[in-house]
């Protein structure tokens, strides 16, 4: 079976899509970073250089760091799919992603946005 086209794209290409909706609802890049920073563990200057490097996004996920133990504590629903029911690694770390941008553009805080483990 073919990998699902999303895997294949790059990250840099999908990162802007996700700061300008969280601008559009008053929200920052700043806190898009964290985000990130938090469910990957990557840094800044690490971000920056995936960002440069045009790295794919099962790569991305791949290679994080630090994959956040919490993460495992976020649900709901992305795309009308649960992401808690998603059996593929890393679509699931992508619909984690995904979940955390909505909750950020839907003005959560982000306290609860970053689950405590």
């Amino acid at each position: 079976m073919p990998k699902h086209r999303i895997y294949t794209t790059s990250f840099a290409s999908v990162y802007p899509l996700y700061v300008a909706k969280a601008e559009r609802k008053g929200r920052t890049k700043a806190e898009v970073d964290e985000i990130i920073r938090w469910l990957t563990g990557y840094s800044d200057a690490a971000l920056g250089a995936l960002l440069a490097g045009k790295t794919d996004f099962e790569t991305f996920f791949a290679e994080a760091p630090a994959p956040n133990p919490a993460r495992a504590l976020i649900t709901g629903m992305v795309c009308g799919v649960r992401v808690e029911q998603v059996a593929e690694p890393t679509m699931r770390e992508i619909r984690y992603l995904d979940r955390l941008i909505d909750e950020l553009a839907r003005g959560r805080p982000l306290e609860k946005i970053l689950r405590k483990g």
